[in-house]
């Protein structure tokens, strides 16, 4: 068993000969929350899109540990891996053993706390950030004012941890972006007003129409590879998701909420803000953090690890894999009634079909009077030969999508719908009656959707949700409400699986 102050400093020598950052050199966090790349919805919904990972233990002494299992009446079992030097953590243990004096282990600590201070405030600073710059909006896509950002007040660190964070999101990637592509995002950031767009980490970026370059368009690139397209679960009785967080699970997350916004320093507490990888210990050492053997202490460890770290990666190099045979993972995008489909991790999409629809007023003078929903609704007597055994597909909006729309509202007659070429979902009884009253339903719905669709920038239209039959026929476009028959219910939620902000994060 180890101690937390001994598996933190194994962990800041591991990661230091990786070159990581300051961030990462702060070590293991209280909370954290792991993301699943193909995550399999069950009968309880998306509950298990996530872990919560709780480290309640971090900072037992490894004494603490062996008098609990003692007191329990519990063994316990030394991992006889720890002794070999084939792993990396235990090549840096053994040489840590070695610098066994209280000066070197207090100023290594010292460091590490320097840099848990360091993320803390980042983190804190991320958070205001977000709350006050960025506006969200439930089709999908994020618009950043920089003018409340103000990029040339921000810290390069503080902005790129904070860009990582947005772009996460809307990329709905389970890693945030890193190396060249950040510096590239900063670069674009920092140009006041903002004039170009940007593609990088499956996000599009652009001025956001109307604001003459002071805010920037955050949507997800369709262009580009993404998450799993699409997972798919039954409907509960109630029709809705459930998601279980236990009340213990709460109050952990509660109280270290509580404890990381009393932790958090402030600016001038803060030293390595402008420090990178290489340049962390020479901070450290010029404010009297650690003294000068002690830096030559951990500069050797660092370099010994990197000549091990190289090697491994030239046998990796050199490695030829036999009989490789490749992996495709196969995600179909059909469902059926009753059915949820997560698509794209961020809309939640579910369709029914009714015999009836439900209306207050079904004249055709009255708009409303398609509209579902009110106390005084009754059933009325509409019917369409929608097959209900049928499966929807889901895909991003097209350009043909919009000049169906379009086409729609130019439509005197159902002939004209298919002398046009738009092919509707929806057949019905062929009365003189109903196909007027379906077709001034077709132009309402159409009117209303291409409404909706200017308020939308044309880079966030491309990545809405659209329902097609196995014809390819439009049947909605339900993020604005669209669809081609009243006997369709369909809902469409803006529900990402990892939240802005990248989910729990408490430093202690």
């Amino acid at each position: 068993m180890l101690t937390s102050e001994q598996m933190q400093a194994e962990l800041f020598i591991l990661r230091l000969s990786r070159n990581s950052g300051v961030l990462g050199l702060a070590g293991m966090a209280f909370t954290s929350q792991i993301f699943f790349s193909n995550a399999q919805p069950n009968d309880e919904g998306l509950k298990n899109e996530s872990i919560l990972l709780v480290r309640p233990l971090l900072h037992f002494s490894k004494e603490d540990m062996y008098k609990i299992c003692q007191v329990a009446g519990q063994d316990w079992v030394e991992d006889p891996t720890n002794q070999s030097p084939l792993y990396a953590r235990n090549r840096i243990r053994m040489s840590l053993g070695n610098l066994s004096s209280l000066t070197f282990k207090s100023e290594l600590q010292a460091v590490i706390s320097a840099c848990r201070k360091t993320r803390a405030f980042v983190d804190q600073t991320c958070r205001n950030l977000i709350n006050q710059a960025v506006t969200l909006i439930h089709q999908g896509y994020a618009i950043i004012d920089l003018e409340i950002l103000n990029p040339s007040k921000v810290m390069d660190i503080c902005l790129v941890k904070f860009l990582a964070l947005v772009l996460q999101f809307i990329s709905q990637r389970y890693k945030p972006v890193r190396g060249s592509a950040l510096r590239l995002l900063l670069d674009y950031i920092c140009t006041f007003p903002c004039k170009k767009s940007l593609t990088v980490a499956g996000c599009y970026l652009c001025p956001a129409p109307g604001s003459r370059g002071t805010k920037v368009l955050v949507c997800c690139s369709v262009d580009c590879p993404l998450p799993s397209r699409m997972e798919l679960t039954s409907m509960h009785s109630d029709g809705e998701l459930r998601q279980y967080v236990t009340s213990e699970l709460e109050q952990i997350l509660a109280d270290g909420k509580s404890y990381l916004d009393h932790f958090v320093p402030g600016a001038s507490d803060v030293y390595f803000l402008d420090s990178t990888s290489e340049s962390v210990l020479t901070e450290a050492k010029k404010v009297n953090i650690i003294s000068e053997s002690t830096y030559r202490n951990i500069l050797l460890l660092q370099r010994n690890e990197i000549k091990h770290f190289k090697a491994k990666t030239e046998d990796n190099v050199n490695y030829v894999p036999k009989n490789e045979v490749e992996s495709v993972t196969a995600s179909s995008s059909k469902f059926r009634p009753g059915q949820i489909c997560y698509f794209m991790n961020r809309f939640l999409i579910t369709w029914q079909l009714r015999k009836y629809i439900l209306t207050t007023d079904f004249s055709v003078q009255s708009c409303c009077g398609w509209e579902v929903g009110g106390e005084n609704c009754h059933h009325h007597s509409w019917s369409c030969t929608l097959d209900h055994g049928m499966f929807a597909e889901v895909r991003h909006m097209i350009e043909c999508d919009w000049l169906d729309l379009a086409k729609l509202l130019k439509c005197a007659s159902l002939d004209d719908l298919h002398q046009q070429r738009i092919f509707t979902a929806c057949e019905m009884e062929q009365t003189m009656e109903k196909s007027n009253l379906y077709l001034e339903y077709l132009r309402f719905s159409a009117e209303r959707a291409l409404t909706a669709l200017k308020s939308i920038p044309i880079a966030a239209r491309k990545s809405l949700p659209v329902l097609v039959n196995h014809q390819g026929h439009l049947l909605s476009i339900p993020s604005i409400g669209f669809k081609t028959c009243p006997c369709l219910a369909v809902s469409c939620e803006f529900k990402p699986r990892v939240p802005l902000g990248g989910g729990y994060s408490s430093f202690l």
